[in-house]
């Protein structure tokens, strides 16, 4: 049995790993364009930030290692073309330019995804850089450590933009953000809380700007200031965070279904449309559990999960994965936010019947020190009670709270048992009536 996998990412060589250990004899061959292989992009905005200083952390294991276990890894290698009729592959040398051609029994596209950049005039000035690659964040670290960089311009106020913030800021920067949304975090938060963490940002120093879009960048050979439809903005680096697309352009002429962003549809077995070709991670959907949508998440998490499942399934098991809750989380500055489920805009734009409450409370008690202010927001069914959706923000330990609250939606646990949920206390961590306890009883 010969199965290519393309791409040597999260999901690529979670299923590579799984599938060689359980097919000892089965030929794996993994085709990826760059060298770099199973790298964790989440890293790149603590790197750059000086939190870690070697780019290898953020390896979980080298292409040699991969060898090693009986994978083909061939690096700089990049497939251009599929032919699922024939069950071929075009693939391209990187290095030399030559083509090949090659052949599967059976096939996983895990190719992920690049990052979307906006129609902004003169974008290839120097010092203007997304943050994805190990490339990116080698030449990003590089130009904030630099004394006369002063200036930092954030496009994108996501989760990547917002990371790089705190790093920027840690390295003594003045750092404006833009969003061309009214929110940050729009498509993952509710605003009451990302209220609370625009707030936090400003309280840093940050020149945070909502609604305004960037049109062009100015400069001789370096970037020098970012013009948008609200005025001009000194700029010494520029990081574009406007979001991700998937790779997957190359599949263009064949019957593979895929979204109208080319995220390639699968289901809950990591199956295509096409027999015998799988795929997983950033480009590709995954399953929501709450409303068995197909949907657009590229999350860490869920590559790495619904890769292993691949890697089994290619292997000749017929493993499901049970879904995804898209639980997201980040550090805001000196805050954390996590968010699981469906959001109460996500339910209003289904048509679901909802409730939601938002409240505030604390997350131990007063008289042990490092009391901190911490706001909880639910998105609950009207008639049944079953929680459908979970926000958190707050200081430490606050995103650990959102776990529960996943859990609970996969329990399909109501506001009333989450009211009454047993969670552990004692003064340093909790209050006897736990914030998410009290977010259950108020949720009527």
């Amino acid at each position: 049995m010969r199965v290519v996998i393309i791409g040597a990412v999260a999901a690529g060589m979670s299923a590579a790993a799984k599938l060689k250990r359980m097919k000892p004899d089965y030929e794996v061959v993994v085709y990826e364009k760059t060298d770099v292989v199973s790298f964790g992009a989440c890293g790149l905005p603590y790197f750059v930030g000086g939190f870690f200083d070697d780019a290898n952390n953020m390896i979980a294991r080298s292409p040699e290692k991969f060898r090693e276990s009986g994978i083909d890894l061939n690096i700089f290698k990049e497939v251009t073309a599929v032919d699922t009729d024939n069950k071929k592959l075009k693939v391209l040398d990187v290095k030399t330019g030559e083509t090949f051609e090659d052949s599967y029994d059976k096939l996983m596209i895990a190719t992920g995804a690049s990052s979307i950049i906006p129609p902004i005039k003169n974008v290839n000035l120097e010092n203007v850089s997304t943050l994805k690659t190990m490339e990116d964040g080698i030449k990003v670290k590089e130009i904030l450590n630099k004394e006369d960089v002063k200036n930092v311009v954030i496009i994108g106020a996501g989760f990547i933009g917002l990371e790089a913030v705190e790093a920027a800021k840690k390295l003594g920067k003045n750092v404006t953000v833009i969003q061309a949304a009214d929110r940050v975090l729009n498509a993952v938060f509710d605003k009451e809380i990302t209220d609370v963490l625009e707030d936090e940002i400003k309280s840093h120093g940050v020149n945070l700007r909502l609604e305004e879009l960037a049109s062009e960048f100015i400069g001789e050979t370096k970037v020098e200031k970012v013009i948008t439809n609200k005025g001009g903005i000194d700029a010494d680096l520029v990081i574009i965070a406007t979001g991700v697309r998937p790779n997957t352009t190359f599949l263009k002429d064949t019957k593979i279904e895929m979204l109208g962003n080319g995220a390639i549809i699968v289901d809950e077995y990591g199956k295509t449309s096409v027999e015998d070709v799988y795929s997983a991670g950033d480009c590709a959907t995954i399953k929501n559990i709450v409303t068995n949508e197909d949907m657009f998440v590229p999350l860490a998490t869920g590559a790495n999960k619904l890769g292993r499942i691949v890697g089994e399934n290619l292997a000749g098991a017929n493993n499901a994965f049970q879904g995804s809750l898209a639980s997201s989380c980040i550090k805001v500055m000196n805050m954390e936010a996590a968010s699981t489920g469906l959001t109460e805009e996500k339910a209003k734009r289904l048509g679901l019947n909802y409730k939601a409450k938002f409240i505030s409370d604390f997350n131990q008690t007063n008289y042990y020190p490092g009391r901190d202010k911490i706001y909880v927001k639910l998105v609950y069914n009207a008639d049944t009670k079953v929680i459908l959706g979970g926000q958190v923000a707050g200081f430490k330990d606050s995103v650990q709270r959102a776990n529960v609250l996943a859990t609970a939606i996969f329990g399909k646990m109501t506001t009333n048992q989450l009211g009454m949920l047993d969670l552990c206390y004692a003064p340093p961590f909790a209050r006897t009536w736990d914030v998410l306890n009290v977010a259950g009883n108020v949720s009527k």
